[in-house]
This record gives structure tokens, C-alpha cells and sequence, in this order.
């Protein structure tokens, strides 16, 4: 049994172990990427896009489009902007990084590229959107300023996605100086503009900060459900909602939560979330009074948090320091606030303000030793107690920490009269009171500012209120002067009906001649196309005898590999002919393949009287233009019996499909045979009748086609050779209109 226990306790040491390797891997393995956004073809940089991982970091671009974050090899990062689709791009080198998008300003904007003035404001809205990201933790004053520029920049043409972003920037400012109700009211305004989920979680995120549990609660549920959503939103989802049972006191459901948001951070290897979440469902837990459960938990989040920087470490180790102090485990929370001390000296020291602005649970070394100090009283070990005290005094002096200063001056006065050393307790509680007097004067100093700022935040949102006002005036004026038109147009409607009705009896003769024209035109259109059909119905006669003829010939010659080839194609070219004869028009990849078929036969019958080239220009789709089926046919026939195979030498027949324009093709059929003047010389009397009535065929279709699709097809037949020699016929075929 004990061997077991030792077994079991030596895996878990080294899964912990290498849990914790991993993360640190992971962590060392992080380094800032740089990049730029700039959009395809005019090169420029693209403010204001969103630059975002996995793992929850997050950065704009400025106005150059350039930015930095912090990343690792083979992680996602994802470009959103209103301005472009989201792009995804897989980290693969710590190289500059240029990412080259697709803009789609012209819809979403309404603006032109050439419209300088356009481009101008649009280019100002993303500057002081940027501006007031710059200055939103450490001047609101500034950052509210840039919000309300970038609003001014707005007219009536703005997008809702551009006021979307404005005002949800406004309340991530509110929210971060803990304006609650004011950053509430910015984010409705920005779902109002545009639904985005980004917008939501922050909402929501407020909404849980001002005790609206419920309300956090309402927003979120229906999100749950939804698919589209990148694994740090969807930590983030399941965290809130968490929040938001916690705040209810609903231990279980928030647990739940929690556990959820814990599996995706895990999978998904976002190391600050799966600390939080631990912590979360630990202090849950201590709040239900499952202590077990809590410790477990907040042993995983210690040990997580010790492979972060030392900063994180400080701040969990302070946690689970307080909920020893819940326990009344004082000897584990003062040996694990020592510990907090320690790692404090290791950290530079903070930027942030100090004093009355200071957070009542901020970690600071006076906090850690005040709190040390009250461990051991706790016990009634004094003597231990002072050094801590005065530690903490001397620190909070330092760093002119009053809140502290006076609550640990305080407890030194109690301490002093509990050992009965009143000389000591009424110096120290003497001190108290002047610290106490201080700070009564600095809390009237700083209510004085806080109402100031007050106003000027009032102020501020005033003006953006005004200004969303005149957006709407201006929207109803415009409104208005619509209306106006229209009841214009209305008026001229009325007095216009008295003309209608005078002219009705002339529409109805109208009427009555249209329908005959009609039934007529039908009548008209019914016989073009039985026309069209019994002329695409007649091939010569001579193709199909010759053919036949020479798979006879090539039987007489016992060469049945030829005789089977070529009757194979003939049978295909036939099947092609019979198919197409009830269509009016065929693609163009089709017609192509039955002339190429028609070609191939005639030239195994004159091999050495002529060969051919078909070129297409690569441009035209063949699968989508439409033509005439076996319109082309005729005239190819033609070159090759009335031209070519007259040559004393081997011809050359060339069938070249060009673009004329968007709307017309070019198909030029050219052969340098003997030409149209020698070859009706040496016609014999029935081959005259057999070109007419060919040829004659096809000039009907035409007229038809023509008559039927305005001036659809259009034939030119010339000489090639200004010798006589040679024919070139030129079709021009034309897209329905």
C-alpha cells in the first residue's frame, strides 16, 4: 500500500514536471513579430485593423498599417477590419511580416478612391481611433478627446461598422476606469450600429463588474451555441458567464462554466486563461464552502502561475494566501506571503499611481507585511507581528501609501497596548491621527478632482451626444425633405390622373393593335423557328457519301484499323449533328469540337492536299459563349473542296477565334487555295447546284438568326490574295443584347 502511494506520488511529480517544462517551452519560445497590413495595388498601409491570437494577445495597426505582437512558431494570427475580409495567416519565421488584403472600402464606406475628401476623413477616423487606443489606460481625458474627433469625422454617409467601433472604443475606456454605466451605454450603442460578438463579450464583461448578473446571463446564453468563434472568444464566452453564476451564488452552474472555458484554454494552450480559471474555480469553491475542492484548484493555479512571470506568480500566491487566512491557516499564508516578497523584489517597479488612487486589493510589499503582520496576531504572536508593521509603515511612507500607512499604524498602536507598552501605543496612536488628518485632507483634495473630472467626463459625453443629435437632425431633415418630394410627386400624380383617364380610350386601341402585333410577331417567331430547325437538319449530302467511300476504300485495302478509326469519328461527328439540331445555340467549346472532328475526316481523305491550325484566343471563356450550331461547317467544307484540294501543292486552311470586344467574337476561316474565280471555272454544272444549295442554306439561317437576335451574326467573304487567290471569310458573332 505504502509502495503504491510513493509510485503514485512520484508520477505526479513528474506529469507536473513536465507540464511545466512544456510551458515554459512554450513561453521561451515567444518572441514580438512585426508587421505592416497594406492593401493590393495602391500599397498603402491599413489603419486600425484588428491583429489578434489564440492566446489572447491583441493590437491594432497604426496609421502606417504596422504592427507588433507577441507570438510563437506555427501559431494563427487573425486580421479583422470592416474595411476587408478576415484574413488568417500561420506564423512560419520571426522575419517583418507583409500582409496584402483586399479592401472593399468603395461598398462599405461610399466613397471613391479618386475623392480626395473621402479619403482624407476616412484616413482622420482611423487616426484618432488609433489615438485614443494610445491613451486609453493612462489619460481618458485625451483618449475621450480622439473618440469625439473621430465621431466629428462621421457624417451621413458613415457606416455602421465605423460607428461601431467608435463607440465601442468609447466604452472600453469607460470600462477600464471603471465608468460602468457609461461603458454600458457605449457598447449598446455600438450593438445598435453593428452586432458584433467582440462587442458583446465586453458588454457582457461590464455588465458582470456593475452586479448585473442577470442581465450578463441574457446576452450570452444564445451565444453559446454559435460556431463561429476563435478559441480565446470562446474561453472568454464561458468564462463571463461564469462570472455572472458566481455573482448569483450559483456555485454549480458557475463551476460548469468554468470547467468548459478550462477545456478549450487547455486544448488551445492559452496559458493566462487556464490560470484565471483555475483561480476562478477555486475562489468559487472557497465561497461554497468546498474547501478541498477550492485547495485542489488553487494548487493547479499556483503551480501554473509560477511558470509565468514572476508578476503572475505574485498575484495567485496572494489569492491562495487569502483563502489560508479564510481557513485560519496562518501559518501557510504567512510562509506563502513571504514568499510573495520575495518575487515582489524581483519585479521593476510599477508605473501605476500610488496613494488614494491606489487599488484597495493592488499587491504591494506594505499590503504583503501589513498582511503578514495580522497573520501573527492572529496567534497572538506579537512580537513577530511588529517588525512586520513597521516594515509596512516605513514602505507605505515610502511610497506614500496612506490607506496602508493608517491602517498599519493603527494595528502597531493596538499591538503596543496588547503587550502593555502604553508609552509606545499612544506615540503610535498619536501618529495614527496625523496620518489620519493627512489623509482626511487628501480625500478632500481628491474628491475635489473626482468631481472635477466628473464634469469633464459629463462634458465630454455631452458633446457626443450633441453630436450623435445633430447625425440625427441632419438624418431628418433629410428625411423630411423626402417627404416633402413626395407629396410634390403625389400632387402632380393626382392632377396628371384627370390626362390618364382622357387617354385611356386611345390605350385601349393601342392595346388591342399591340396584341395584334404580338400574335403576329409569335406567328413570325414560330416559323423562324421551324425554319431554323429543318435548315440545322440538312448536311451535304457529299460530306456523308464521301465519307462513307472512304472507309469503303480503306476496306478494299484490308486496312480495318483505319477504316474502324475513321468511322468511328464520322459516327461521333454524326451523333454531335443530330444532338445539336434542336438547339438554337450551342457553346462555343462544343462547335469547336465538332469542326475539329469535320476537319480531322476531311484531312484523312486530303492528307496531301492540305493541313490546318484552329487557334482560340486563350481569353475567351468557349465554355460560355454561345453560337450557332454547324454554322461554320459550310464555309470550312468549302475551302477544302473548292479551294484546297485544286492546289497543285499542299494548301493550308487556318481557323483563328478572337475577342473583337467584350460582346462579339471574330472567327476568321482563311485558306490559300485556288480562290473563288478559278474555282467557278472549273465547277462542273452539278457541283454549281450543290454550292447553291448549301450555301444557300446557311445565308437563310442567318437572315433568320439576325432577324431573331438583332443583327446577331455578320459574314464578310473576300479574296485573300490580291492575285485572286486564296478566301478569307470573317464571322462576326455578337452576344444576345
Amino acid at each position: 500500500m505504502g509502495m503504491a502511494k510513493f509510485f503514485h506520488i512520484c508520477l505526479l511529480l513528474v506529469l507536473g514536471s513536465a507540464s511545466g517544462y512544456s510551458q515554459i517551452s512554450q513561453t521561451a519560445s515567444n518572441f514580438e513579430l512585426q508587421g505592416v497590413v497594406r492593401e493590393k495595388g495602391s500599397n498603402q498601409g491599413l489603419s486600425g485593423v484588428a491583429v489578434s491570437t489564440n492566446s489572447g494577445e491583441y493590437t491594432l495597426t497604426n496609421a502606417k498599417g504596422e504592427f507588433k505582437i507577441k507570438v510563437y512558431i506555427g501559431q494563427e494570427l487573425i486580421f479583422e477590419s470592416p474595411l476587408m475580409e478576415t484574413v488568417r495567416y500561420r506564423v512560419t519565421s520571426k522575419d517583418q511580416l507583409e500582409i496584402l488584403v483586399e479592401t472593399n472600402i468603395k461598398n462599405n464606406i461610399g466613397l471613391s478612391r479618386s475623392s480626395s475628401q473621402g479619403e482624407r476623413s476616412t484616413s482622420l477616423y482611423y487616426t484618432y481611433i488609433d489615438s485614443a487606443n494610445y491613451y486609453k489606460k493612462s489619460n481618458i481625458r485625451k483618449s475621450i478627446d480622439f473618440i469625439t474627433q473621430s465621431l466629428a469625422q462621421l457624417g451621413l454617409g458613415s457606416n455602421k461598422e465605423q460607428l461601431a467601433i467608435a463607440y465601442s472604443t468609447l466604452g472600453e475606456v469607460y470600462q477600464y476606469h471603471k465608468q460602468y454605466d457609461l461603458a454600458i451605454s457605449s457598447y449598446k450603442d455600438a450593438l445598435l450600429a453593428n452586432q458584433t460578438l467582440k462587442t458583446s463579450l465586453l458588454l457582457a464583461k461590464t455588465y458582470v463588474l456593475n452586479k448585473e448578473f442577470s442581465e450578463a446571463e441574457r446576452l450570452l446564453s444564445p451565444l453559446v451555441k454559435t460556431t463561429k468563434m476563435v478559441p480565446f472568444q470562446r474561453v472568454e464566452l464561458y468564462e463571463i458567464l461564469g462570472d455572472a453564476s458566481a455573482g448569483i451564488g450559483d456555485v454549480d452552474n458557475a463551476v460548469a462554466f468554468y470547467e468548459e472555458g478550462l477545456k478549450v484554454a487547455e486544448k488551445n494552450q492559452i496559458a493566462p486563461k487556464t490560470i484565471d480559471l483555475n483561480s476562478k474555480i477555486a475562489s468559487v469553491y472557497a465561497k461554497g464552502n468546498r474547501l478541498q475542492e477550492a485547495k485542489a484548484f488553487f494548487d493547479n493555479s499556483l503551480q501554473l502561475a509560477s511558470e509565468q512571470a514572476p508578476q503572475r506568480a505574485v498575484q495567485e500566491k496572494e489569492k491562495v494566501a487569502d483563502f489560508y487566512n479564510q481557513k485560519n491557516e496562518y501559518g501557510q499564508e504567512i510562509q506563502l506571503r513571504k514568499k510573495s516578497l520575495e518575487d515582489l523584489k524581483k519585479i521593476p517597479k510599477s508605473s501605476a499611481p500610488v496613494g488614494l488612487s491606489m487599488e484597495s486589493d493592488s499587491i504591494s510589499a506594505q499590503r504583503i507585511n501589513y498582511k503578514i503582520a495580522n497573520a501573527y496576531i492572529a496567534q497572538d504572536k506579537y512580537d513577530e507581528a511588529i517588525p512586520y508593521l513597521e516594515e509596512s509603515i516605513k514602505d507605505a511612507d515610502v511610497e506614500d501609501d496612506l490607506l496602508v500607512r493608517k491602517d498599519a499604524t493603527r494595528k502597531l498602536s493596538e499591538v503596543y497596548k496588547y503587550k502593555g507598552d502604553y508609552t509606545k501605543a499612544l506615540e503610535t496612536y498619536q501618529e495614527y491621527v496625523a496620518v489620519v488628518d493627512t489623509l482626511y485632507v487628501r480625500k478632500e483634495q481628491e474628491i475635489a478632482r473626482a468631481a472635477r473630472f466628473n464634469r469633464e467626463i459629463a462634458s465630454q459625453q455631452s458633446r457626443i451626444s450633441g453630436l450623435e443629435q445633430e447625425r440625427e437632425l441632419s438624418q431628418s431633415k433629410y428625411s423630411l425633405a423626402l417627404t416633402e418630394q413626395q407629396l410634390v410627386e403625389e400632387s402632380i400624380k393626382r392632377q396628371n390622373w384627370i390626362i390618364y383617364s382622357l387617354v385611356f380610350g386611345m390605350l385601349l386601341m393601342g392595346l388591342a393593335a399591340y396584341f395584334f402585333y404580338r400574335s403576329n410577331k409569335q406567328q413570325k417567331l414560330a416559323n423562324n423557328l421551324l425554319a431554323l430547325k429543318s435548315l440545322r437538319s440538312q448536311m451535304n449530302p457529299h460530306f456523308i457519301f464521301n465519307a462513307l467511300n472512304s472507309v469503303n476504300n480503306f476496306i478494299a485495302k484490308s486496312d480495318e484499323r483505319s477504316a474502324n478509326r475513321y468511322l468511328s469519328d464520322f459516327s461521333t461527328l454524326m451523333r454531335s449533328v443530330l444532338e445539336n439540331s434542336d438547339e438554337d445555340f450551342i457553346p462555343l467549346s462544343k462547335e469547336l469540337e465538332l469542326l475539329e472532328l469535320y476537319t480531322k475526316l476531311e484531312h484523312s481523305r486530303f492528307a496531301d492536299k492540305f493541313d490546318y491550325t484552329i487557334i482560340v484566343d486563350d481569353n475567351i471563356d468557349i465554355d460560355a459563349f454561345q453560337i450557332p450550331p454547324m454554322l461554320l461547317q459550310p464555309y470550312i467544307e468549302n475551302a477544302i473542296w473548292h479551294g484546297l484540294r485544286y492546289r497543285d501543292d499542299k494548301g493550308y486552311l487556318k481557323l483563328e477565334i478572337k475577342q473583337k470586344d467584350k460582346q462579339a467574337l471574330e472567327i476568321v476561316i482563311s485558306d490559300n487555295g485556288i480562290g473563288r474565280k478559278k474555282s467557278a471555272e472549273i465547277k462542273t454544272q452539278n457541283q454549281k447546284k450543290q454550292k447553291s444549295k448549301g450555301m444557300g442554306n446557311i445565308k437563310k439561317r442567318i437572315e433568320i438568326l439576325n432577324d431573331m437576335h438583332k443583327d446577331k451574326v455578320d459574314v464578310v467573304i473576300s479574296d485573300l490574295e490580291s492575285n485572286g487567290t486564296g478566301t478569307k471569310v470573317v464571322f462576326t458573332i455578337r452576344r444576345d443584347r
